[in-house]
């Protein structure tokens, strides 16, 4: 199939788009590559995927791997409509997965622009691009944060996610209404994929397991927010990869019957469906800090502080619908990952 992925020099759409161009489809990556975090380790991850850097800040045009002949890659913005609009006139996708967003929900409460520029205008050109060149299906990166104020456990698609605790959460849940509205009017097949804490080789430095990592291989102080009283759903990359994977390789969208009168959010009579991808399987973070000290053979130095503003106390993904239609359910355990992502970054950063 052809398939448009938005964010592969991000981490899991450089995980995403190795997958899929190693099952033989043909991929057109697309990212700009900015600089929310380090844009090296962006420009690593495309060079491990057989891209030119200088190549692709120079050309005009989209530019080949030299690892998968069917992988091509872009430098685009989502905010800018004419560019993108010639990439699905020339590519002519059968399936775009939406990964580019900008991240980070801490980040939101200081840069409240970036996310309405990239997860609101950069999400509505990719729908109206969807809708202007009709895809098979649209799937798009939604995330756990918009459960927000819920405690009822383990978080469900069927649960009400009307009550946010950040702009980034906000924005996430903005995305699954203009998914619905467009699957409703203009029969667009949609899917909204929750993901819960991912982690993995390749991460991002913002998230909790590379700052850690960091900070307990060079001797550094951890801040561990609510004293240690967290739990994360964490979601190993290859994972929430595998599972988009089958998604896209199942035959048919997935439409259940829907009640307008008992009405079902995860689903509806349109084309659109939302699905949690999480290890149901929740960690205590001070249990998380703990693997990484198995793993890299080194104690931490901890500084226990208060509750971060937008942050949540405990996630907790609910994902039977994942394994009644998909037949799939994340299951890396956190010692594997961890130790994984450890070797990772002792080659990558030679420490």
């Amino acid at each position: 199939m052809r398939i448009l992925i938005t964010g592969t020099a991000g981490f899991i759409g450089f995980h995403l788009a190795m997958l899929l161009a190693k099952k033989g489809h043909s991929i057109y990556g697309i990212d700009n590559i900015n600089d929310y975090y380090d844009p090296r380790l962006k420009q690593d991850r495309l060079r491990n995927s057989g891209f030119d850097i200088d190549e692709i800040e120079s050309s005009p045009q989209s530019v080949k791997s030299t690892k998968f002949p069917d992988y091509q890659f872009k430098k685009i913005f989502l905010e800018d409509k004419e560019n993108l609009y010639k990439v699905f006139a020339e590519f002519q996708p059968e399936i775009v997965v939406n990964l580019a967003a900008q991240a980070g929900v801490r980040y939101s409460l200081t840069h409240p622009e970036a996310y309405i520029d990239a997860n609101i205008t950069g999400f509505l050109n990719v729908l109206e691009a969807c809708r202007k060149y009709p895809v098979k299906q649209l799937l798009y990166a939604s995330s756990s944060s918009v459960y927000g104020l819920n405690k009822k456990m383990p978080f469900s698609v069927q649960h009400n996610v009307d009550h946010p605790v950040s702009l980034y959460a906000a924005t996430k849940k903005s995305n699954e209404l203009m998914a619905h509205t467009y699957s409703h009017l203009f029969g667009i097949p949609t899917t909204g994929l929750r993901f819960f804490t991912v982690y993995g080789p390749w991460g991002r430095p913002d998230m909790a397991l590379f700052i850690f990592t960091k900070a307990i291989l060079t001797g550094e102080t951890i801040d561990v927010f609510n004293h240690g009283n967290m739990e994360r759903d964490f979601t190993y990359v290859d994972d929430i990869v595998t599972g988009i994977s089958k998604m896209i390789e199942k035959s048919e969208f997935n439409q259940k019957l829907w009640d307008p009168m008992n009405p079902d959010a995860s689903s509806s009579s349109a084309p659109y469906k939302l699905y949690n991808i999480g290890n149901n399987s929740p960690v205590k973070l001070l249990d998380f800090i703990k693997n990484i000290e198995k793993s890299t053979g080194k104690k931490a130095k901890m500084n226990m502080k208060d509750m971060q503003a937008g942050d949540v106390e405990k996630t907790w993904a609910d994902v039977d619908s994942l394994i009644h239609e998909f037949d799939y359910k994340p299951n890396t355990a956190v010692s594997v990952g961890i130790k994984n992502f450890v070797d990772w970054y002792r080659e990558y950063y030679k420490i």
